[in-house]
């Protein structure tokens, strides 16, 4: 369990360490032997007191998760209450308001635009329905379905509604398919 935590612990020396070795490299030529071995004795006391408190540290971790887990807080928790405390942090940033007051302006912008842009599709089809070659085409198709009504319709002096004009075609049709081959059987005796 020591190697675990020893891991978790930095056992890299400080960066500030090698730049005091280089300084004091200088001094260590003007050091007195008592100097020397007092400050070497100072070394191993503070190694020792360095090795003591990652002991300590350890321990403290290993208690740390114990209470976690007894807790029910797992990993996945904590991720996730990390993430949210996070997610609320950058939410409260002031580069993420202005991101998200532009880009909410930018869609505003954009939607006004749409609108006017089916606005002016909607104007466009109504000035080519009130234009005279539009009226002119409406005109046909209403002669044509007149005519249809009528020819199909019969002895109906309206010619029917379009529903009755359906329903009279598809009887026609019936009665012609189920006499069909009566009648080429009757030519065929004569």
């Amino acid at each position: 369990m020591e190697a675990q935590a020893q891991g978790l612990l930095e056992t890299e020396p400080l960066q500030g360490r090698d730049d005091d070795a280089v300084a004091s490299a200088d001094y260590a030529s003007m050091l007195s032997e008592e100097e020397k071995e007092e400050l070497k004795a100072e070394l191993v006391q503070l190694e020792d007191e360095i090795t003591t408190l990652r002991q300590v540290l350890s321990a403290k971790e290993r208690h740390l998760v114990e209470i976690k887990q007894k807790l029910g807080m797992n990993l996945m928790n904590e991720l996730k209450q990390n993430f949210s405390r996070s997610w609320h942090d950058m939410q409260t940033t002031t580069a993420y308001k202005k991101t998200h007051e532009t880009l909410s302006h930018a869609g505003q912008k954009a939607t006004a635009a749409f609108s006017n842009v089916g606005t002016a599709i909607s104007k466009k089809f109504g000035d080519m329905r009130n234009s005279p070659t539009f009226k002119s085409f409406e005109e046909r198709v209403e002669t044509t379905v007149t005519s249809l009504k009528t020819k199909v319709g019969g002895t109906n002096p309206g010619g029917g509604s379009f529903e009755e004009v359906l329903s009279s075609t598809a009887h026609a049709s019936a009665q012609s398919s189920a006499s069909g081959p009566r009648r080429a059987e009757e030519e065929l005796q004569c």
